[in-house]
């Protein structure tokens, strides 16, 4: 009887062999726990993978260290932009002290007037209001840190709004946006005065009381003309966006864009005059002159 030549042997199934593996891999496991075994042998494995370690981690080495200099190098560009922007900014600011002394000088010699210093007080805005047509924002700052009604809300960038009412811990803003809010400004350019009105719109106000051949054009900053003594002079409110000269008009259409805004930053200015002006003075009524009686009247009241 021929046999079969036998070309594969068949070994254990492979669950004997998984349970095999399993039962030794407990069992080293054990051992190293209990008897510290293999601390040689893994100490002397971790010395020979040591270098083909350090091998496959030069790529994200070098990325990292790629990454760094990027940084350090834009870190560098910024900060000589800061301090050429310092420098700059120093120059102006002695012109500025240079013109404010002159200023004073001046003002000795003339006899005018000195200008009202301006207070200013750190606060934050705790509330936005979700409504698109409620342009009000509330203050953490209130009547315990004299806070009061009427004084100006300023950013970084310019006017904001007015205090409108005042709580104990809080104050409310109405936002120069919101349609019943007029402030008196002038054109930079020229000193043309004149008021800007809130739209009721966001980013939108509306300059009045302009003729159609006044000297403005778009871009124009508008700032705070100080009449009225509410606002201080020289506080930038809005540029100038666009202008409609419709000859049917008496005064032309003129939309703005605000300066500041309430997205932009969450900490604010309250500033107040340290000295107001005064009130404006009451106009006596006029008077009535000496009554004449005709010879008419005189007939018609006698008997």
């Amino acid at each position: 009887m021929e046999t079969v030549p036998q070309f594969f042997r068949a070994g254990p199934s492979p669950q004997v062999r998984l349970f095999f593996f399993a039962l030794l891999s407990i069992l080293l496991m054990v051992m190293d726990a209990r008897f510290s075994s293999f601390s040689g042998m893994r100490q002397t494995v971790g010395m020979i993978l040591y270098p083909l370690q350090r091998l496959a981690y030069i790529p994200a080495t070098l990325f990292d260290q790629a990454e760094e200099l990027i940084n350090d190098f834009h870190l560098t560009k910024e900060i000589a932009n800061l301090r050429q922007q310092y420098f700059l900014n120093q120059q102006k600011l002695f012109r500025l002290q240079i013109l404010e002394e002159e200023n004073a000088q001046l003002r000795k010699l003339l006899g005018a007037a000195q200008q009202a210093e301006i207070k200013a007080i750190m606060a934050e805005i705790l509330y936005v209001p979700r409504d698109p047509f409620n342009r009000k924002v509330t203050l953490n700052k209130g009547s315990s840190s004299e806070i009061k009604a009427g004084q100006v809300v300023v950013d970084d960038q310019g006017v904001i709004g007015q205090i409108t009412q005042v709580h104990p811990f809080l104050s409310e803003v109405t936002l120069i946006t919101d349609k019943g809010h007029s402030v008196p400004v002038q054109v930079a350019r020229n000193g043309l005065r004149s008021i800007i009105s809130g739209a009721g719109k966001n980013n939108e106000l509306e300059l009045r009381y302009l003729s159609v051949n006044a000297d403005i054009e778009k871009d124009d900053l508008l700032v705070t003309s100080g009449i009225g003594g509410l606002y201080p002079p020289g506080l930038p409110v809005a540029r100038v966006e666009n202008i409609e000269h419709d000859p049917s008009r008496d005064f032309a259409v003129i939309i703005c864009t605000p300066i500041a805004g309430v997205n932009r930053n969450r900490q604010v200015l309250i500033l107040s005059l340290s000295t107001p002006i005064p009130e404006h003075p009451e106009e006596a009524p006029p008077e009535e002159g000496p009554k004449h009686t005709t010879q008419q009247g005189r007939r018609n009241r006698a008997p």
